[in-house]
């Protein structure tokens, strides 16, 4: 069952005040690395700031961060390079509940690092995210536990070695809108871990350079659209749909199903050599992790297949290649009207 997260309309929320905004654009240090914000802030397009931004709790939502062109630094050399430029996260509130950030919208920044969702962990490995994956109704609690309503616009990011948009578990909702993908990736440019939904990526363009991996990780993520994007060269893989199986002892329970991967270019400079533009069961079952999940009776525990099932891809481009580097196992999935 699909959980929707609603987020009643509120006032909109209060301007940072200056001492806010002196303090942000005060230099990192280890004593004074980070700095929660829950109140609208604009940047001038001068700033550079190496402090992490914090969006943490309901009480950060509706704010809205426009960078206006300034810089978010965790690049290497900075003190908080390896860690998430911008986090986004529900927290545990005191009855042991999530109080969880909906409708942020984050424009205009150059991100040197990673901006990452989190609600119930930080990957599909963490403590709470397998505890919850042993028992059934998994995939409705870390929706609820995660961030929703997220809009993304007008970024660019530059990849120094970590992954630089990371959807965590659960995370639903999420637009990212006219932004682009430059630097260098150990993993992909965008992840949407399992449980995922309902994302939204439109219009971006992806030149990042990954080590062995493609541009974006569909795992075990559900009814995302993934439109009208460029892929400058995407030889190590374009969009792969996948369902990451056993990795940590995790049962996932959600299969990448009912996507929509519509009106995209796939730009390649040498095809004869590279990964695919969409591959649809990218993993199916080979894969080293799978059945370390223990044995229940659902999700990929009962089965390690991908089940990338139901899934739309259509009106795609490849130049430079053909439709042959769109690769596709599943009867059920709809794979029409690309070509080069």
């Amino acid at each position: 069952m699909l959980l929707v997260l609603a987020w009643p309309a509120t006032a909109d929320a209060k301007a940072c005040s200056v001492k806010v905004l002196s303090a942000l654009r005060e230099p990192a240090t280890k004593q004074d690395s980070s700095l929660e914000l829950r109140c609208d802030l604009a940047l001038k397009p001068d700033d550079v700031i190496t402090k992490r931004l914090l969006v943490s709790g309901e009480k950060a939502s509706g704010i809205t961060l426009d960078c206006n062109g300034a810089m978010l630094d965790g690049s290497r050399g900075t003190v908080n390079f390896g860690k998430p430029s911008l986090l986004i996260r529900s927290m545990r509130d005191k009855k042991g509940g999530w109080s969880v950030p909906g409708n942020v919208t984050i424009r205009n920044c150059v991100i040197k690092g990673a901006i990452r969702l989190q609600g119930l962990g930080t990957n599909g490995q963490a403590k709470a995210v397998k505890q919850s994956s042993l028992s059934e109704g998994h995939t409705a609690r870390a929706q609820a536990a995660a961030p929703s309503g997220i809009a993304l616009s007008g970024l660019s990011f530059i990849a120094d070695g970590r992954i630089p948009l990371y959807l965590g578990p659960g995370t639903t909702g999420l637009t990212l809108s006219g932004s682009k993908f430059t630097g260098k990736s150990d993993g992909t440019a965008i992840y949407l871990d399992a449980e995922s939904a309902g994302n939204t990526i439109s219009g971006n363009t992806f030149a990042a350079t990954t080590r062995s991996r493609e541009q974006i990780a569909i795992d075990g993520s559900a009814r995302n659209v993934i439109s009208g994007n460029t892929f400058e060269n995407p030889v190590n893989g374009g969009i792969f749909l996948y369902r990451n199986c056993g990795e940590g002892g995790t049962i996932r329970h959600q299969t990448p199903q009912e996507n929509t991967i519509s009106g995209n270019r796939f730009v390649y400079q040498v095809s004869s050599t590279a990964k695919p533009a969409v591959w649809l069961n990218s993993r199916n079952g080979w894969s080293w992790h799978c059945f370390h999940d223990p044995a229940y009776p659902f999700g990929s525990s009962l089965s390690p297949l991908d089940f990338a099932q139901h899934n739309t891809v259509t009106d795609n481009r490849i130049e430079g290649g053909d439709v042959s580097l769109i690769r596709n196992s599943d009867k059920t999935n709809r794979v029409e009207g690309n070509g080069s």
